[in-house]
C-alpha cells in the first residue's frame, strides 16, 4: 500500500467516534422493567410513563407485570438477572423494607442482591377519620384523637388492608409512639377497609392520600394528619403527624409509600450512572411531574448512593415496626 493511502486510512480511523462503554455493552434486546404488582396501580402507571419517556434515549423499554407474594416474585426475578442494565425492577417499600421482616423467608436479600439506581416517588399516607365519628367524639385535630384514646383505652379502632399492610404498620407505629391502646381491625384489602371507614364500622384509617382525597374534599372523611416528614403539596393545609403532635411523643413519625428503580447486584458503575441520569432527567420533566401529581405522588430522584442509604434506613425502620406489630406471613 502506498504511503498516501496508508495516511488517508489512518486519518479516517482517527475520525471515528469512540463508542461509550454502554454502547459496547448494550445488547440488541429491549430493556425489561419489571413491575412486581398487577397492572393498573400507581406503581404500574408510573413505570409505563417512565418507559415511554426514556425510549428515545434507552430504546424500547418493555414493562412486564410479575405479581405474586407481595411483590417478592418480581423482585427475585430481577435479583437473579444478568447485571447488564437490561433488566430492572420498580421496587417499593414493601419489596425492599417491609417484606424482609414480614415474610418468614424471601428468596432475595434487599441490599446485597440489587443495585439501587434512583428513588422515583413517594406517596404520602394520611390519617383520616370518619367525619360523623369525629363530630360525635369532638375530635377536630390529631391531639384531640390522642387525648380521647388515652382517656378511653380500647374504645377506638382503626382499619387496614390486612396484617402487615402499610396502613397496619402505620397504625402500630402511631400506637407505639403515642402510648395508646387502639384496636386494629384487618380487612381483605384496601377497598373493604375504606368502605368500613366510610360506613362508620371503624373510627379511622391510615390511607393512601390519592385514594382518600375525594372523600376528604367531599367532607365524608376528616384528614387529621399526613404521615410523612413533610406536608403534601396536594393538601398543604393538612399538617404532618410530627407537626400536629410533636409534644405527644410523635415528633419522629414518618411513614409513607415509596417506589424506586433497582438493577441486579454487581451492575457496572458506568451503566448504573447512565441509567440514573436518564431516569432522573425523565422525573424532572414537566410531563412526568404532572403525571405524578395526578397520583398525588412526589417525585423524589436521588443519586445511586443516596438511594442506597435511603433503602438501608427504611429497612432498619421497618424491622422495628413489623416486629412490634407481630405481623407475620409464613
Amino acid at each position: 500500500m502506498n504511503p498516501r493511502r496508508r495516511a488517508l486510512r489512518a486519518l479516517a480511523a482517527a475520525a471515528l467516534p469512540i463508542a461509550a462503554p454502554w454502547v459496547l455493552a448494550q445488547p440488541a434486546r429491549p430493556v425489561r422493567l419489571v413491575v412486581p404488582y398487577p397492572p393498573g396501580g400507581p406503581l404500574d402507571i408510573v413505570a409505563r410513563a417512565l418507559a415511554d419517556k426514556v425510549k428515545d434515549t434507552l430504546g424500547l423499554v418493555v414493562v412486564e407485570n410479575r405479581p405474586g407474594a407481595g411483590g417478592n416474585l418480581g423482585a427475585d426475578l430481577v435479583a437473579k438477572a444478568a447485571p447488564d442494565g437490561t433488566t430492572l425492577v420498580m421496587g417499593a417499600v414493601a419489596t425492599h423494607a417491609i417484606n424482609p421482616w414480614l415474610y418468614g423467608r424471601i428468596p432475595y436479600d434487599p441490599i446485597r442482591d440489587f443495585t439501587p439506581i434512583t428513588l422515583v416517588a413517594q406517596v404520602p399516607n394520611v390519617l383520616v377519620m370518619n367525619a360523623e365519628s369525629a363530630a360525635r367524639l369532638h375530635i377536630a385535630q390529631l391531639p384531640d384523637l390522642v387525648a380521647y384514646a388515652r382517656k378511653n383505652p380500647g374504645r377506638l379502632n382503626y382499619g387496614s388492608g390486612g396484617n402487615g399492610s402499610a396502613g397496619h404498620l402505620a397504625g402500630e407505629m402511631f400506637k407505639s409512639q403515642a402510648g395508646l391502646f387502639i384496636v386494629h381491625i384487618p380487612y381483605a384489602g384496601g377497598p373493604p377497609a375504606q368502605l368500613a371507614l366510610a360506613s362508620g364500622q371503624v373510627d379511622f384509617n391510615f390511607d393512601n392520600l390519592a385514594t382518600a382525597s375525594a372523600n376528604i374534599r367531599a367532607g365524608r372523611l376528616r384528614a387529621l394528619a399526613i404521615t410523612t416528614a413533610r406536608r403534601s403539596s396536594a393538601m398543604p393545609d393538612v399538617p404532618t403527624v410530627a407537626e400536629a403532635a410533636s409534644s405527644l411523643g410523635l415528633r419522629d413519625f414518618d411513614v409513607g409509600t415509596w417506589f424506586g428503580l433497582f438493577g441486579p447486584a454487581r451492575m457496572p458503575v458506568e451503566i448504573t450512572e447512565r441509567l440514573n441520569r436518564v431516569f432522573v432527567d425523565a422525573l424532572n420533566s414537566p410531563e412526568l411531574k404532572a403525571r405524578l401529581a395526578s397520583l398525588m405522588a412526589e417525585p423524589s430522584p436521588m443519586t445511586p448512593a443516596q438511594f442506597a442509604a435511603f433503602v438501608k434506613s427504611e429497612l432498619a425502620k421497618y424491622e422495628r415496626v413489623v416486629k412490634a406489630s407481630g405481623a407475620r406471613i409464613d
